[in-house]
């Protein structure tokens, strides 16, 4: 018997909502540890490995408005249909049996057949209705969901677009806010999110062993009592845990970011209730991040003498606005690649008159930030943006330094074909043994589904490159600078600028030709998602390190120029996160150290090495 099913719901019609968003080419100079420093690099009483950071005191979850059966309910439309299979259930005499034209049937004891009534079955959540009434009628700048599309009115978004979970658009710069304290000595978005942002940095705390293990062993000594820094980062759980971790080796900090979506903003209001004076927001405007900057460096009676810099913006605006104030810094901590070319531009002009530390070229962030994060990160930045699937999808990754490197092992590893240019021949030789064509973008541009520049230089992809992209093309950046991508130039009347989601713009030609742009080319991975925990780590111990070593240096040891960080000290880091992988190092024997000509306890390896 052929049995024909015939669904009801195939011809209902669902009516449309529309829901509208309202809201390092030179030698570097050579240089000793001071005291302090090898004091908080020396082994914990007792000897033996790192101690581990003790686990953050559980707290039991707080009940959340979905918590509790009801929220899991299910409660059919209403109307009383009958269902044959209930009345089957009701009288045992009756037999169930499919009808000839597939739909069911009753079959009594008499032998008559009738056919059963036919239900269509609607379910919907039993607080779907009341969380629609709940909705304010004045909405933030957020979008009520990241996967509703929104349609901007405007010719091209703006930063101010982006802000993130706020129920009215006043600016931070706007409100008083204080903390338990009664302290004011902030700009945050929002401070009652204090306590939310609490659980994320003692979540990220777990997975930065290294640099609890250097706050346990130094902070009785603190080694940067009387050290004022001004720091310019990016403003995370995992900066918390090194802003805090500065605070109790004796430090005062202020801060500021150095992106304008990087900034979680419970974070920020977490470390401004635990009396750090943060000003940073997620979504700044370009005036708001150079005021966030003054405002942590001009302060009466405040005068900092150290520098803590991502970017190099921070430098530059003290040295621009603040001569005098400059003059006076002890040191700079540069982790960026463009922040260091900033120093070795004044460096090579004369006009750097700080000692300054290269963090960038540092083996463990080489390596292990650049490279190893930038693997997992570009795979993240991406899936959550754009939610795209890579197997088969042709990407060029332009630069193949360490952060090409991660980008273009990730992405092949997901089944793209990936392409590369680069400008060095012997990052060129290794992408090229590494098994990926060696291109010019012109070459490709017209083919490729992704575009990532990771080099660190300016308008490497031009308006003439976005013109020639295909349709849905995914333009972003996984550089620090938004220089890299010319998005000044798509900024003109005859394009037009459609956000989609927080962080998404689709840029529209005339000719109905559309490319995705994310973060409007700013930094991919911190901007679009995040980064791993542990890599963080490795960083932000060698900046707490390096600002350790550079205070504490006795006068004359470090002239007005540009240094990497020792190799001891690099050593030292990386020996600090191996027993999270329960590693044993193998010691050299006094014979295998004489034949090397070694010292037992390291350096194991000239300056000059490449790792």
């Amino acid at each position: 018997m052929s049995v024909q099913v015939v669904s009801a719901a195939a011809a209902a019609k669902v009516p449309e909502v529309e829901l509208k968003d309202l809201s390092s080419s030179e030698a570097q100079p050579q240089l000793a540890l001071s005291t302090a420093a090898v004091s908080a690099m020396a082994p914990a009483a007792g000897g033996g490995d790192p101690e581990a950071p003790a686990p953050a005191g559980e707290r039991p979850p707080a009940p959340g408005p979905g918590s509790g059966p009801a929220a899991a309910a299910l409660s059919p439309a209403a109307g009383k249909v009958p269902q044959a299979s209930a009345m089957k259930r009701s009288d045992p005499h009756h037999q169930h049996q499919r009808h000839r034209d597939g739909g069911e049937a009753l079959v009594s004891p008499d032998g008559t057949v009738t056919e059963a009534p036919r239900t269509v079955k609607k379910i919907q959540f039993a607080d779907q209705k009341q969380e629609f009434n709940k909705r304010p009628t004045k909405i933030g700048r957020r979008s009520l969901s990241r996967s509703i599309s929104q349609s901007s009115t405007d010719s091209y978004s703006s930063a101010a677009s982006y802000t993130d979970s706020s129920d009215d658009e006043t600016s931070p710069r706007d409100k008083q806010q204080k903390n338990s304290k009664g302290s004011g000595d902030f700009c945050v978005k929002n401070i009652k999110q204090a306590e939310f942002g609490r659980r994320e940095i003692e979540i990220a705390e777990q997975e930065m062993p290294a640099l609890m293990a250097l706050r346990k062993r130094a902070q009785g000594e603190k080694p940067l009592a009387g050290a004022k820094i001004v720091g310019c980062t990016h403003i995370t759980a995992q900066t918390a845990v090194l802003m805090e971790t500065l605070g109790a080796l004796g430090a005062q900090c202020r801060w500021a970011a150095c992106n304008i979506y990087s900034t979680l903003n419970e974070v920020a209001a977490a470390l401004a209730e635990s009396g750090f004076p943060v000003f940073a927001w997620k979504g700044e405007s370009e005036d708001d991040f150079w005021w966030c900057i003054d405002r942590c460096v001009n302060v009466e009676g405040w005068q900092p003498n150290m520098i803590l810099d991502d970017g190099g913006d921070l430098t530059h605006w003290i040295y621009k606005k603040y001569p005098n104030m400059f003059k006076k810094i002890k040191g700079i901590v540069e982790e960026s690649v463009t922040g260091v070319h900033r120093l070795y531009q004044l460096s090579k002009a004369g006009k750097l008159c700080v000692p300054a530390m290269n963090v960038n070229d540092s083996v463990t962030k080489q390596k292990f930030d650049n490279l190893y994060c930038c693997r997992e990160s570009i795979l993240d930045g991406l899936k959550r943006t754009t939610d795209m699937m890579f197997g088969g999808k042709q990407v060029v990754v332009c630069g193949y330094g360490e952060v090409g490197k991660g980008c273009c092992a990730a992405l092949k590893a997901m089944g793209s074909i990936v392409y590369v240019t680069e400008i060095d021949p012997i990052c060129a030789l290794q992408a090229c043994m590494d098994g990926f064509r060696l291109v010019k973008l012109n070459e490709v541009i017209r083919q490729v589904d992704i575009v990532i520049t990771c080099t660190g230089n300016k308008n490497v992809v031009t308006r003439e490159h976005l013109d020639r992209m295909k349709n849905s093309c995914i333009v972003c950046n996984m550089g620090h600078s938004n220089t890299e991508i010319d998005v000044a130039s798509l900024r003109t009347p005859e394009l037009t600028w459609e956000r989609v989601r927080s962080q998404v713009d689709h840029v529209i030609w005339p000719d109905g030709k559309r490319i995705v742009l994310l973060a409007e080319g700013r930094l991919l991975n911190l901007s679009c998602s995040t980064v791993p925990t542990f890599v963080l780590s490795i960083t932000a111990t060698t900046q707490a390190l390096a600002l350790i070593e550079l205070y504490n240096a006795p006068e004359g040891r470090y002239k007005q120029d540009v240094y990497l960080l020792p190799k001891k000290m690099d050593e030292y880091v990386a020996s600090l996160h191996l027993p999270t992988f329960d590693a044993h190092l193998t010691e050299l024997t006094d014979e295998q150290a004489k034949y090397l000509g070694l010292n037992k306890n390291g350096p194991f390896k000239p300056n000059y090495y490449r790792y």
